[in-house]
């Protein structure tokens, strides 16, 4: 009888309210249930799930709270901050305070090394850079039709860009025998397949820097880019959300500075995305930017921004926060400082034990290389080995496949939402867990049994300490170093 009420329930539903466009079945959002479900904590609960699959920059707090402290009269929920509660409070239209425009636009201009200059005008508010990229979806393209989108991508644009909107995504194949490149002779072959099938392409989609790859791109790829757009007349959306995550050279690029240069191509058709939730580390405060440089998606846009504007009270902050040029100045040098010292000390545990990394200067994450532990080279194997990790090593990272990549071991661990305790943990079940790969491989090629006994006549104590402490899980893997 429940049963039977539930079905007659979803029938009165909408397709959009019953379907799975959301996307939550993916290995991606799987992750972050097993960490919600068993989160690690130091004293309370020390042998939890660490979350690694969290693209969040909590490295920079410590400058934000200490202007925060200095600048109380910049919320309007403060005693310093009262007198401006009511202008800000009372309706506001969709356009945004315009000293929240003029601050974000000169913000975006000093993250791009004041190389070129944004508009005010053009900015347009959204619900974050989810939203932004709906809404920007919702512009430039009809149900049915297409946007290219370079492979691996962000797990979210499959909710972003199709849920509501009708839109799809056709894969451009990118492949590690090149670092994952995004190459003229790949984008040719998406849009000729999208055409066999008489799928409209509408546009380009990029993530610079890239997400899950950590890489940016240079600028003689996103020449390549714009002049594809150009030649096949469609749009190029650029996700720039990552843009001050840069720690290393090579330096960001923004396709801003590229289409500056180039009097050939056709600014209507060239449209950022940009937010503060990963360069400045607020995903709470749902600052989400469209910066379009067509006239009509911005009209567009900004009416639209209606079901999601930011908070007047959070543009507020933001435009006190963001027009005191030497908190900006400081900032973006004393976070990239962080961000590249965690990447040091991460990759340094990583190296240590032999595993590799595509190498990249951008991002809150890697992109790591584990196809030496798969069983085999196969989808199977790399969401068995993610199994053990999530499930026994107990880190949350996220498996290539979720990311739509089409070769398996490669795996996105994000290494700026923890402190250094929970970094070296971290670091530590993954030394472990791999060593005992290790030691088991050995043992497998030398005949010998998987039985306890047999582990404590041939290991010394030492070894089998490690093996079997509380920061390794796993008192063995099935997981074997790939034989082909």
């Amino acid at each position: 009888m429940v049963l039977q009420s539930s079905n007659n329930a979803k029938k009165l539903l909408a397709k959009l309210a019953t379907g799975n466009g959301h996307g939550e079945d993916s290995p991606y959002f799987d992750g972050w249930k097993a960490y919600d479900s068993d989160p690690f904590h130091p004293t309370l609960n020390p042998r939890g799930v660490i979350q690694m699959g969290l693209a969040e920059n909590q490295l920079s707090f410590g400058f934000v709270e200490k202007w925060m402290r200095n600048n109380p009269q910049a919320s309007i929920c403060t005693a310093e901050g009262i007198d401006e509660f009511k202008d800000v409070a009372i309706f506001q239209d969709y356009h945004g305070l315009p000293e929240f425009r003029n601050a974000v636009a000169n913000f975006m201009g000093k993250v791009r090394g004041d190389r070129v200059k944004f508009d005010p005008d053009r900015v347009v508010m959204s619900g974050g850079a989810t939203g932004a990229h709906e809404t920007v979806a919702f512009c430039l393209a009809d149900p049915g039709e297409a946007f290219l989108v370079p492979v691996p991508y962000y797990p979210g644009f499959d909710r972003d860009l199709r849920w509501r909107t009708g839109v799809e995504i056709v894969p451009v194949i990118c492949e590690s025998s090149n670092n994952f490149r995004l190459t003229r002779e790949a984008l040719e072959t998406a849009y000729e397949e999208a055409q066999k099938s008489d799928t409209k392409i509408k546009g380009l989609l990029i993530t610079n820097p890239s997400n899950p790859l950590g890489t940016v791109y240079d600028r003689e790829t996103l020449e390549t880019a714009v002049a594809f757009i150009n030649d096949k007349n469609i749009h190029l959306v650029c996700d720039e959300i990552y843009a001050a995550t840069v720690f290393a050279e090579p330096g960001f690029v923004s396709i801003s500075e590229v289409i500056e240069n180039d009097p050939s191509c056709d600014r209507n058709l060239i449209h950022v995305v940009y937010s503060l939730s990963k360069d400045m580390g607020f995903p709470g405060l749902r600052v989400g930017i469209i910066y379009s440089y067509n006239d009509a998606v911005v009209s567009c846009a900004r009416k639209m921004s209606s079901f999601g504007l930011v908070s007047s009270q959070t543009q507020h902050m933001i435009a006190s926060m963001l027009s005191d040029d030497e908190f900006v100045e400081s900032f973006l040098v004393g976070s990239a400082e962080k961000l590249a010292a965690r990447h040091r000390s991460f990759t340094k545990g990583l190296a240590q034990v032999g595993i590799g990394y595509l190498q990249g200067s951008g991002g809150l994450f890697l992109w790591m290389d584990l196809r030496h532990l798969l069983k085999e080279k196969t989808l199977e194997a790399e969401m068995a080995l993610w199994r053990v990790i999530i499930n026994e090593v107990k880190l949350n990272v996220s498996p290539g496949s979720s990311f739509h990549c089409s070769e398996p071991g490669w795996f996105r661990v994000c290494f700026a939402n923890m402190d250094d305790k929970t970094m070296d943990i971290s670091i530590t079940r993954i030394r472990t867990f791999v060593l005992q790969n290790k030691e088991a491989t050995k043992i497998k090629k030398h005949k010998f049994c998987w039985r306890q006994s047999s582990l404590e006549l041939r290991l010394s104590s030492r070894r089998l300490e490690d093996i079997m402490s509380p920061h390794s899980p796993l008192p063995q893997s099935p997981m074997l170093r790939a034989t082909t």
